[in-house]
């Protein structure tokens, strides 16, 4: 079952666990759990053992709707995002003369953009050119350097919605692209994190974004062009992935600069992304 970092009716934060239409609220039925989630990524933790006894019927049972849903890592020491790693954005980008990469292309999105998966996304007053990005989120679940692609899975702690919510006109303003990625709120994730065992294959999941009642991308996993298992490899050889750095793994066609009129997201549009087995994240633009 997945776990979800949730701001109760009386503004305490806790975690919990989410079964089938409620939670069990794990500050009432195990207060001695640690109260923040990287320590739940490692299936061996004395921590994860403790989550997974928890059942149904455990004390502190709530409805989902009575809590307002937190971002799940609300402060990962990294949060990185490759681009162009779908084949038909790769082939949008290159209508509007960008050059599909050859190799992986990351990019740094700041972690002070993180909010939860019912926030709101400010549009900037410095920005004319918002858009949105459906992508699966990987959390990093061990520390790992050098990992084997056929090893990727065992460092994967879990896995979330993610919004890439991008500047484009800031974008591209500079190579590295990270300050048109990185406005507050521009990173919006969650509903919760779903365990890695819990999903048969992150490679065959169906992505959705819809901006008000409009579905304007929709793709699988298997769609990328470098696997989650490449990228995890590709990055460990420069640098120490840690538990909580979240990967965001790429975005399909149908963004808004590439639209026929761009078509970019304004105040008042609700963007609704969602993915197959790990719920959907709700958002709602507002001007800054």
């Amino acid at each position: 079952m997945p776990i979800a970092r949730i701001c109760k009716s009386d503004g305490a934060t806790a975690l919990a666990k989410v079964f089938d239409g409620f939670m069990v609220d794990l500050s009432v039925a195990a207060p001695d759990l640690p109260r923040e989630i990287v320590a739940y990524l490692d299936p061996a933790s004395e921590a994860r053992a403790g989550f997974d006894a928890i059942g149904p019927d455990a004390p502190g049972r709530i409805a989902i709707e009575d809590v307002r849903l937190l971002a799940p890592i609300p402060a990962p020491e990294k949060f990185l995002g490759i681009g162009l790693n779908y084949k038909a954005h790769g082939a949008e980008a290159e209508r509007l003369g960008l050059k599909p990469p050859e190799t992986q292309v990351w990019f740094n999105k700041q972690v002070s953009c993180i909010v939860g998966p019912v926030d709101e996304v400010v549009i900037p007053s410095v920005s004319e050119k918002v858009d949105y990005e459906v992508e699966l989120a990987v959390v990093i679940g061990q520390s790992c350097r050098y990992v084997d692609e056929a090893e990727a899975r065992s460092v994967i702690g879990g896995y979330m919605v993610a919004n890439d919510v991008s500047a484009r006109d800031w974008q591209m303003r500079s190579p590295s692209v990270t300050l048109g990625k990185s406005f507050d709120t521009h990173g919006p994730t969650g509903p919760w994190l779903t365990f890695d065992n819990e999903i048969e294959d992150p490679q065959n999941l169906d992505l959705e974004m819809r901006i008000n009642d409009e579905i304007r991308q929709s793709a699988n996993t298997r769609d990328m062009v470098f696997s989650i298992a490449e990228q995890v490899s590709y990055l460990s050889q420069v640098m120490t992935l840690k538990p909580g750095d979240i990967l965001a793994t790429g975005t399909p066609g149908g963004v808004g600069i590439a639209m026929q009129p761009p078509t970019f997201v304004k105040p008042g549009d609700v963007m609704h992304a969602a993915i197959t087995g790990l719920g959907h994240i709700r958002n709602v633009a507002v001007s800054e």
